[in-house]
């Protein structure tokens, strides 16, 4: 502590008072350490595979399942916020054991993509690239007995990513959690004359009691067993610095930790071991206990989601996938955000 401070009379104030910074918004916004934008957002859109509709999601109130003709209508009113991407996530008409309606020619992200790319040329359109929405077992992968089948797997998103790379995505996601998936994924990409389609690895994906409103968004709940055999165990640390270290050697462009709100401490740590682009997904269970807590009057609502968002940033994260990037690109937009 500086001397002038600690020989100060009881009763004066001291020199320093950095409150002096806090009394305006204006100084406020002068001063603020962590900034946010609304490129910076990624909205995730729940696609379907029949035309007309846009059904609600029960757990995910305000979220929709949108057809792909009704595309436009979903991510207008982000896209005019500032909001520059997108992550898809398909519902198709019928799965079977293997998930083979991922890689469909005309699947449902398929047709998302090229209806996308029509309405908003500029948009940089990402794909899930998993299993466990395509499956009628709910699993990420090959399922024999109770074990999902790593190597047998990475055959299958391999040829998922090569089928969104040539229905237009821009970067391929693969959320699945099978080793070596990057790798499989970047030697098909290349050898199918994708070389330019970046990879964004969910490299540090763990095992989260969050994803329950997700699942059923995408009807993905597992008949039996669940994904603590493949997803990383929540308590563990180190382990997410080894599978950053896996995926980059494997060559991901892009790197994802989820969930984000429960692990920004991982976040701040991937942030610091790596020099590519950090992605972290604030998932379905933190939009919906926002959403559920906001709806009994017990929290101002969009308080609540800046404050998060500024949360993640600050951890480290360069893009933060989230429900609420239409509403928080406006606030951004307009210069009323809640913080």
């Amino acid at each position: 502590m500086p001397n002038d401070l600690r020989t100060r009379p009881m009763g004066q104030f001291p020199v320093v008072r950095p409150r002096r910074l806090r009394r305006t918004a204006r100084l406020r916004g002068l001063v603020r350490e962590t900034r946010l934008e609304p490129s910076q957002l990624v909205l995730p859109l729940f696609v379907r595979a029949d035309s007309g509709r846009a059904e609600p999601i029960a757990a995910m109130p305000g979220v929709r399942q949108w057809s792909v003709d009704r595309l436009g209508e979903a991510v207008a009113g982000a896209f005019e916020a500032g909001v520059r991407s997108v992550i898809l996530f398909g519902i198709p008409e019928s799965k079977d054991a293997r998930g083979s309606e991922a890689w469909r020619k005309d699947g449902v992200v398929q047709g998302a993509l090229g209806e996308l790319r029509r309405c908003f040329p500029e948009l940089v359109l990402i794909t899930d690239v998993c299993l466990c929405e395509y499956t009628d077992h709910g699993h990420c992968g090959v399922l024999e007995g109770d074990e999902v089948l790593n190597d047998p797997t990475l055959e299958l998103l391999a040829r998922e990513a090569v089928s969104h790379a040539a229905a237009g995505a821009d970067i391929v996601a693969p959320s699945d959690m099978m080793d070596g998936r990057v790798g499989a994924i970047r030697t098909a990409l290349d050898g199918g004359g994708f070389e330019q389609i970046p990879i964004l690895s969910y490299a540090v994906k763990y095992a989260s009691g969050l994803y329950g409103p997700f699942r059923e968004a995408a009807g993905s709940t597992p008949r039996s067993g669940d994904r603590r055999g493949y997803q990383m165990d929540p308590p563990n640390g180190r382990e997410a610095l080894r599978e950053l270290e896996l995926d980059l050697a494997e060559g991901a462009d892009l790197v994802m930790v989820k969930p984000a709100g429960t692990n920004l401490d991982v976040l701040a740590a991937v942030r610091a071991a790596c020099r590519v682009p950090v992605a972290a997904y604030q998932v379905s269970g933190e939009y919906s206990m926002i959403r559920a807590a906001a709806e009994r009057g017990w929290i101002d609502e969009a308080r609540v989601v800046d404050e998060s968002l500024f949360a993640i940033r600050r951890a480290g994260a360069d893009l933060i996938l989230t429900y609420f990037a239409e509403e928080a690109a406006q606030r951004l937009k307009s210069g009323t955000t809640a913080v």
